[in-house]
């Protein structure tokens, strides 16, 4: 399955203080879902830190990223973003979407910037679609998949 990275970005009370999260979630269950109107579908646990961003914010960015970062998706995956600013810890760099109120990640091949128009409640987890308000691809390379849970592949030539 094709490895993306979610952002969001929302405000929220932790341990009772107002406090502005950013994530990045690793995600393999996504697909396109229409194009007209263009929309994308995420499958994200409920109880993560994204799916309250998200479900909060009401949007989210894909980024679709190069094979090249299999150890930066391991780190995203074991770490929880309540605990750790993993855009500090992998290295990544955030910069701002330019339709939603959210973040993006500059190493990416390519992003989908989303606003969610519905939530489907599928028991340990919610489907999110989202209308595509923005896109851009403007890097080439290969893609990153994931095997099982600590390893990857990606395309062959």
């Amino acid at each position: 399955r094709q490895v993306i990275f979610i952002t969001a970005r929302e405000t929220i009370n932790h341990f009772g203080k107002e406090t502005v999260k950013e994530n990045i979630h690793v995600c393999t269950w996504h697909m396109p879902s229409s194009l007209s109107p263009k929309t994308y579908s995420i499958s994200i646990r409920k109880g993560s830190l994204t799916y309250e961003l998200i479900r909060t914010s009401r949007a989210f960015v894909v980024n679709f990223i190069p094979s090249s970062m299999a150890k930066q998706a391991l780190f995203c995956e074991k770490h929880s973003g309540l605990h750790v600013d993993k855009f500090k810890e992998t290295g990544l760099t955030k910069e701002e979407a330019e339709s939603i109120d959210s973040i993006r990640i500059k190493e990416a091949l390519g992003w989908i910037e989303c606003e969610v128009s519905h939530e489907i409640d599928l028991g340990d987890h919610a489907v999110f679609i989202g209308n595509v308000v923005n896109m851009r691809w403007d890097k080439f390379g290969k893609r990153l998949f994931m095997k099982d849970k600590d390893t990857f592949t990606t395309t062959v030539d």
